[in-house]
C-alpha cells in the first residue's frame, strides 16, 4: 500500500501553482494552440463544440479543484490518482490501435476517450458518494463544506459500475454528434476499457480499497494501521484497538482481491483482442464483454468483504448490478442474433468512414 507517493508545494518561490497561478496560465496557452488548429481545420462551431467543454472542465479543475486536495503539505499524488492516468492512457492507447484497422483516426479516438474517461468518472463518484453517504454528510454538514472532499478523486472512492450509465450516454452522444457507427465504436473501445480497469485496481491496491476477506494463503497481504482493511478489522474486533504508545500492528493477511481483479480485467482484455478477428458483427466485441465482466465481479465480489449485501439480500450491489448486466448482455446478444446484416471483417471495418 502506497496512498501518497510525494507532495506538489503550491508555490515555485512567489509564484502559485495552482488557482490563478501558472498551471492554469500553462494550460491557457495549450488550450490557444488547440483551438487555433481546431478552428483551421474545422471551422468555429464544430471546435467549440468538441474542445470547448473539454478546455473549461480541465481549466476549471485547475482553477478550483486542485487548490481544494491542498492538504497544507502541498496537492498530494497519490497512487491511487496516478494510476487512473495511467489507465487512461493505456486504454486510450489500445483504443487508438485498434481505431486504425477499425476506421477511426487518433484524434476521434482520443476525443472520445477523454469525453467517457471524465463522465466515467463523473458517474464513479456520484455513485460512491450515494452508496457511502453517511462518510460525506456527517450530521450538520453541508453540501459546501463536503464538496471538497467530494472532489477528491485521487484519494480514493468511485465505483465502476456506476461510470456505466454515465460514459455509456457520453458515447453515444459523442457517435451521435459525429455521425459514427457507435456498436463499431464500443468494440473498438471495448478491451482498451478492460486494461484501464486493471491498472484502475492496481491504484486500489495502493490506496488500500477493494480488499478481500481474511487469507491464509502464502500470498495474504497485511496493510499497515489506519488502511481500510486495518480499520475493517478493528470494527470487526478482529484487531485490537490502539492505546496509548503501544504501536498498532498491521492488520491480518487478507485476499488481495485488487490484485486478482487486475489480473482478471487484463486476460478479459486478451480475451476481447483475440475475439475481435472472429466477430461478424458489429457489437460482437463489446457484448461479449459484457457477459463475461459481470460472471467475474459476481465471483470476486464473494472474495471481498467490503461492501455489505443491498437491498435485503445476501449480495453486494455490485452483485446485483452485474445481475442486470448479463440480462443486457443477453439483449445484446439476442440483438445481434436476429440482426440481418452481417458485420465485416475487422480488416474492412471502416472503410465506409473513409469514403
Amino acid at each position: 500500500m502506497r496512498s501518497i507517493l510525494f507532495h506538489v508545494p503550491g508555490r515555485i518561490g512567489a509564484v502559485p501553482l495552482f488557482g490563478w497561478g501558472a498551471l492554469l496560465a500553462v494550460w491557457g496557452v495549450i488550450a490557444i494552440v488547440a483551438l487555433a488548429r481546431g478552428i483551421r481545420r474545422d471551422g468555429w462551431s464544430r471546435t467549440l463544440l468538441h474542445l470547448g467543454p473539454q478546455i473549461a472542465l480541465t481549466g476549471a479543475f485547475v482553477r478550483w479543484g486542485l487548490p481544494a486536495l491542498d492538504d497544507g503539505a502541498g496537492v498530494p499524488v497519490r497512487g491511487y490518482g496516478v494510476m487512473l492516468l495511467a489507465a487512461a492512457a493505456a486504454g486510450t492507447w489500445l483504443s487508438i490501435v485498434r481505431g486504425r484497422r477499425m476506421g477511426f483516426d487518433a484524434d476521434t479516438i482520443l476525443a472520445l476517450g477523454l469525453e467517457v474517461f471524465l463522465a466515467g468518472l463523473v458517474g464513479a463518484r456520484l455513485f460512491y458518494v450515494v452508496e457511502y453517504h453517511a462518510q460525506f454528510f456527517p450530521p450538520g454538514r453541508s453540501l459546501v463544506a463536503a464538496l471538497p472532499e467530494i472532489l477528491n478523486l485521487a484519494a480514493g472512492g468511485l465505483v465502476v459500475f456506476g461510470s456505466l450509465p454515465t460514459a455509456a450516454l457520453a458515447a453515444w452522444w459523442f457517435a451521435r454528434r459525429r455521425g459514427l457507427s457507435l456498436p463499431r465504436l464500443a468494440d473498438c473501445i471495448a478491451p482498451g476499457l478492460l486494461v484501464g480497469l486493471a491498472l484502475g485496481r492496481v491504484g486500489c491496491f495502493l490506496n488500500g480499497c477493494c480488499y478481500g476477506g481474511p487469507c491464509d494463503l502464502p500470498w495474504g497481504v497485511r496493510f499497515p494501521p489506519h488502511s481500510p482493511p486495518w480499520l475493517d478489522q478493528v470494527a470487526r474486533g478482529l484487531l485490537p484497538a490502539p492505546t496509548g504508545d503501544t504501536p498498532a500492528p498491521w492488520s491480518l493477511p487478507v485476499h488481495p482481491a485488487q490484485i486478482y481483479a487486475a489480473i482478471d480485467a487484463a486476460l478479459l482484455a486478451w480475451l476481447a483482442v483475440l475475439f475481435t478477428p472472429f466477430a461478424r458483427r458489429d457489437g460482437a466485441v463489446f457484448a461479449l464483454v459484457l457477459s463475461l465482466h459481470p460472471i467475474s465481479r459476481i465471483l470476486l465480489e464473494m472474495i471481498r468483504i467490503d461492501e455489505p449485501g443491498a437491498l435485503g439480500t445476501s449480495l453486494s450491489i455490485s452483485q446485483l448490478i452485474s445481475l442486470v448486466l448479463l440480462g443486457l448482455a443477453g439483449l445484446a446478444w439476442g440483438v445481434l442474433w436476429l440482426s440481418p446484416a452481417a458485420g465485416r471483417p475487422q480488416g474492412d471495418a471502416g472503410l465506409e468512414d473513409r469514403r
